[in-house]
């Protein structure tokens, strides 16, 4: 099931890349957050496949039914859970990320923190076109969704704190 997953997002994101210069392949990112989940000493399957496929209801145009149908619906609604509604605003999204991190699922609050781990790595590594001043809003937005996140792997937990320092130094030599 998980190379299932892993074949099923690389078609839904075969035709998107990363910000950045470098255009990497979209589908490294999330097979990034899975395999980081499992650095981390999370193995449950439910949780790897939802990670490898948190970002195709969002991005794509696979639906909950899709991915119920192919998976099951205990994957879809995790999907679902950590998926932003597109119909709205930015800065929409980013305030509800923040508002509902607290109220997540246990393995969507995993997902969540491993995603924004994965993210700040990719734009420190990959050149985005974003000025230092934005990336670090992002960190610090991260940070504050991460807070309704912690205290369920103590290494994810560390490896966060970790990426956000890195950044915050790297971010602040560019200034």
């Amino acid at each position: 099931m998980i190379i299932k997953a892993a074949v099923f997002a690389a078609e839904k994101h075969r035709y998107q890349r990363r910000k950045g210069f470098n255009q990497i392949p979209y589908i490294n990112h999330p097979l990034k957050v899975a395999n980081l989940l499992i650095e981390c000493g999370e193995n449950e399957s439910n949780l790897l496949i939802s990670s490898i496929l948190h970002d195709v209801i969002e991005d794509t145009d696979a639906t909950e039914a899709e991915v119920t149908e192919k998976f099951n619906s205990e994957i879809a609604k995790l999907v679902l859970e950590v998926s932003d509604n597109k119909e709205l605003p930015y800065t929409t999204r980013k305030e509800l990320q923040v508002k509902k991190a607290p109220g997540l699922s246990h393995d969507a609050k995993l997902i969540k923190v491993a995603d924004k781990i994965c993210n700040i790595r990719d734009f420190l590594v990959y050149p985005v076109d974003w000025s230092p001043e934005r990336k670090l809003a992002y960190l610090d937005w991260a940070k504050l969704v991460v807070a309704g996140c912690r205290g369920l792997n103590e290494k994810l937990d560390q490896v966060f704190d970790e990426t956000l320092e890195k950044g915050t130094n790297q971010l602040n030599a560019e200034l």
